[in-house]
């Protein structure tokens, strides 16, 4: 039973803090500045349905890395009904925690940041928060690089003679191309102008974005088959190498590697989730925007990579070069743009909502919702992603050291709801610097939250980091989820709440 505490009309605030006319910020008396603004105050409505939740999956899954992730596990040397397990038992524990972490923000209407303050403090929350900000400015530069590459391929192909300006050796800038910086600041400008416009500009984005890409990628799959012939295609991409028990470690690889690409979205859902009308959408919209969604899409993809063989000669998992490969104008510019759409829905959704939450968290008075995610917009370019990207050791130690704190964070939010406080939520409290306060703790940190994180994130991350350990690295997220989880509830076990 989920109980929510002193939820009641807004008022006028005696810290100053006056919501808007037609702001749906429940921003009551005693809020205080350091903590509210109309971005992190509770809703007042909450009018999201099952088929928004749904179309935010679909954006989340329909992105150019999700389509390689889905292709590269048919590329591990098991059967097609081995990977299709795997990939179905994946997501539905990605499913399960997703239900979960989503609850706590759904019956209080307030964002991850904010749920945070209760297990790590009103203060304390800012360290959960600014770890995923982070993680999610590295990743919005590479989604954006990914999106940028479809701009380059549509713009060679209406006009070859911009090809000195895509060669960086000729036309280069800090390992990009004149023409890579024009296709990735044309892609940085178009999402920051979706976003700009706010979270319902956002949800009619998705709702129709997702469903889109799904269109052109089920005629580009009907083509390649259709060219290729049925009988020429070869769902088991890498060959099959495992057989009988072999095959188990590899599937157990490939389901913490679906929940892996999963984790970042899944940690800050309650950005989202906090929109739904009520628990049950969610959960519906869950139910069809994962296991559903993503299965079909996983088999999508590998039928139209399984066709690139016989039709080009070549396995091509990456399907913006499939898309290059086409001899038609009209497929290339139709499939193009699909990607570019595909991998802006993903990036607003994962890596610029989470961002702008979180770093309007740190301080609400003079950070807003946009103001967080422009932040996280300049900053990721300022990482040069495309220097990570094409520099997998880096790549790999940076997100991975980040990501080994994903799981750690998400065992302690879950730990701190359901086990310590029995799925109550002072949602006043939330919002208070007394020292009285029930999240205030000590000076506004938690550091049984804090003793928790540290031991729980070291463990993945020597996963990373020791060859010896690598073998762990596959489960940074169970192992660090795990360890937060157990933790923080031993280090509470005596607690009264």
């Amino acid at each position: 039973m989920s109980t929510v505490v002193s939820q009641a009309p807004a008022g006028a605030s005696e810290a100053g803090i006056a919501p808007h006319a037609e702001s749906n910020a429940l921003i009551k008396p005693g809020y205080h500045p350091r903590l509210t603004n109309e971005d992190l105050a509770p809703l007042k409505k909450q009018t999201w349905g099952q088929y928004n939740i749904f179309a935010f999956w679909m954006s989340d899954v329909h992105s150019v890395g999700g389509y390689i992730t889905a292709g590269s596990l048919f590329a591990l040397g098991l059967s097609s009904w081995q990977v299709l397990v795997s990939l179905l038992v994946g997501i539905v524990i990605v499913q399960f925690f997703c239900n979960l972490v989503a609850k706590p923000s759904q019956v209080t209407g307030v964002p991850y940041p904010v749920v945070c303050r209760a297990p790590f403090g009103v203060l304390g929350a800012n360290i959960p928060a600014i770890i995923r900000g982070l993680i999610a400015v590295a990743w919005y530069g590479v989604q954006t690089y990914l999106a940028s590459a479809a701009f380059m391929v549509l713009a060679l192909h209406m006009a070859p003679g911009l090809a000195p300006y895509a060669d960086v050796a000729q036309y280069g800038f800090v390992g990009l191309s004149a023409l890579g910086w024009v296709a990735f600041m044309v892609m940085w400008v178009l999402q920051a102008f979706v976003f700009w416009r706010g979270m319902d500009a956002i949800r009619k984005f998705i709702d129709w974005a997702g469903p889109a890409v799904y269109v052109v990628m089920a005629v580009l799959c009907g083509w390649l088959v259709w060219k290729a012939g049925w009988s020429n295609i070869d769902l088991n991409l890498g060959g099959i190498k495992f057989q009988g028990w072999d095959a188990l470690p590899v599937m157990l690889s490939a389901i913490a590697l679906v929940v892996s690409y999963f984790s970042g979205p899944m940690l800050n859902f309650g950005d989202f989730s906090r929109y739904g009308k009520s628990f049950d959408a969610v959960k519906k919209g869950n139910f069809w925007g994962l296991p559903v969604n993503f299965v079909f899409f996983s088999l999508l993809t590998v039928i139209t990579t399984a066709a690139t063989l016989p039709v080009f000669g070549e396995l091509i998992t990456d399907p913006v070069h499939t898309v290059g490969k086409i001899d038609s104008t009209t497929a290339v510019v139709l499939g193009a743009l699909t990607f570019m759409i595909a991998t802006i829905g993903i990036n607003i959704v994962a890596n610029f909502v989470s961002p702008a939450f979180d770093f309007s968290n740190v301080a609400p008075q003079h950070i807003s919702w946009r103001t967080g995610g422009m932040i996280a917009a300049v900053g990721s370019v300022f990482l040069t992603p495309w220097n990570l990207y094409n520099s997998p050791e880096v790549i790999h130690y940076t997100l991975d050291v980040l990501g080994s704190f994903i799981g750690p964070l998400f065992g302690i939010l879950i730990a701190d709801y359901y086990i310590v406080r029995k799925q109550r939520i002072d949602v006043d409290a939330l919002y208070t610097m007394s020292p009285k306060g029930e999240y205030w703790y000590s000076g506004g940190y938690n550091p049984k939250a804090i003793q928790a994180l540290v031991p729980s994130a070291l463990v993945p991350i020597l996963c990373v980091m020791v060859p010896a350990l690598r073998g762990g690295a596959n489960y940074a997220w169970f192992i660090g989820m795990g360890l937060g989880f157990v933790l923080y509830a031993l280090l509470n076990r005596n607690s009264k709440t």
